[in-house]
């Protein structure tokens, strides 16, 4: 059956090549074809993260025309982070994520909600509350819990996948090295993660669960798209360790978010590797998702910032950048479990990587250009997409949200 399945696609293939050659209808060619239509082949959410301003820039009109044509997911950049909701305390904004939500609906586009609990980009009176001392922990506790009920209670229905915590540990070069929750000691991060313990991972998913039952519950982090040594510094090993507890728990968690922030100056991953983490992953019963992918490059000389970079390295990290997007997305075509591949922002002209990675300066990390104007990195995504089908990648797997 397997064989005669088979030669009935080649036949109905050679078919097809000879009614175009004939004059029959063609499809577009690959790359005439948007990213979500060639993702949809293998039931692949393909998005990108949105910047409200560009958006709404009457002035730029290409920038909504192409949100709106090439992605089938979206992720508010800033306006569903707390800082962005709340800047009075007590009193919500929410124009922006309101604005944000509807444009997505309107153009049939799944939501990722980012972010509910998060020691970052949180409100003046919040953050300096919690470095001086004027909020104590059950304070930032019942905050916490009131802000993750009531933004997840005003989307309920509307939302496909939120990110209820983000990045709650630390990495390995901050002190001490071993990885843990928190950051640098003494860090506004660190004093976020003491003030709550660690119990408010598991709270912070029942409460967002407890608001909406359907929507899909991720945590997310960054440098977790391949597992280490397995020693002390190995972050995706803990992060790995950390949510097979709270399943262990029955804490209604659904998936993990890799980050997939990438850098050509560093070595990076192959495909197996980061293909054998999302396995690790959804062998845990969790869907896992790409959902901030970028691969930036230095802008200037490797050895001295001051000089331009020479014709052959700009090449070359063109090329490492392709390569990078192409390591991530084969690992989740692969995957049936990975359900979405979110970039962190689509073109260099609205990126964050500049204004964030000034020394040395650091960019170039968009599928698309300042101007618009595809790079390798496009074209090397939509080659993959085009070119994925049976047996290793297969339909993806829909993750039913946990109770």
């Amino acid at each position: 059956m397997a064989t005669a399945g088979l030669l009935a696609a080649v036949v109905a293939a050679t078919l097809g090549g000879v009614a175009a050659s004939a004059g029959g209808p063609r499809p577009p060619a690959t790359q005439d074809q948007s990213l979500r239509g060639l993702a949809a082949r293998n039931g692949l959410a393909f998005g990108t993260a949105v910047d409200a301003a560009a958006y709404a820039d009457a002035a730029d009109p290409q920038y909504r025309s192409m949100v709106d044509g090439q992605f089938s997911t979206v992720t508010a950049e800033n306006a569903m982070k707390w800082e962005s909701l709340e800047p009075t305390r007590g009193t919500y904004d929410w124009a922006a994520a309101d604005a944000f939500v509807a444009a997505a609906e309107r153009n049939h586009q799944q939501v990722r909600g980012h972010v509910l609990a998060w020691y970052s980009q949180l409100p003046g009176w919040l953050s300096t509350g919690i470095q001086d001392g004027t909020i104590d922990g059950p304070q930032l506790r019942a905050l916490l819990k009131r802000h993750i009920t009531d933004v997840v209670s005003r989307y309920r229905g509307r939302i496909w996948q939120w990110d209820v915590v983000n990045e709650a540990v630390s990495d390995p070069w901050e002190t001490p090295s071993a990885i843990h929750l928190g950051g640098d000691t003494g860090s506004l991060k660190q004093k976020f993660a003491d003030l709550l313990g660690p119990d408010y991972l598991a709270d912070a998913f029942r409460w967002a669960r407890a608001a909406d039952p359907k929507a899909l519950l991720f945590y997310n982090d960054y440098n977790i798209e391949a597992f280490g040594d397995g020693g002390p510094g190995d972050k995706t090993r803990f992060v790995y360790d950390l949510v097979r507890g709270l399943r262990a728990r029955g804490v209604p968690i659904d998936g993990v978010g890799s980050q997939g922030h990438l850098s050509t100056q560093y070595g990076n991953y192959d495909v197996l590797a980061v293909a054998d983490a999302l396995q690790r992953f959804t062998d845990l019963g969790l869907a896992v998702a790409f959902t901030e992918v970028d691969a930036r490059s230095l802008l200037k000389n490797a050895s001295d910032p001051a000089l331009d970079a020479a014709g052959a390295d700009l090449n070359a990290r063109d090329q490492a950048a392709a390569y990078n997007y192409h390591v991530l997305l084969q690992a989740c075509l692969m995957n049936p479990h990975c359900l979405s591949f979110t970039v962190w922002g689509f073109t260099d002209k609205h990126s964050w990587i500049p204004g964030w990675f000034k020394s040395p300066p650091e960019g170039a990390g968009c599928l698309w250009d300042a101007n618009y104007q595809p790079k390798k990195a496009l074209r090397t995504v939509q080659g993959d997409l085009a070119a994925a089908g049976p047996p290793l990648v297969r339909p993806r797997a829909p993750q039913k949200p946990r109770r």
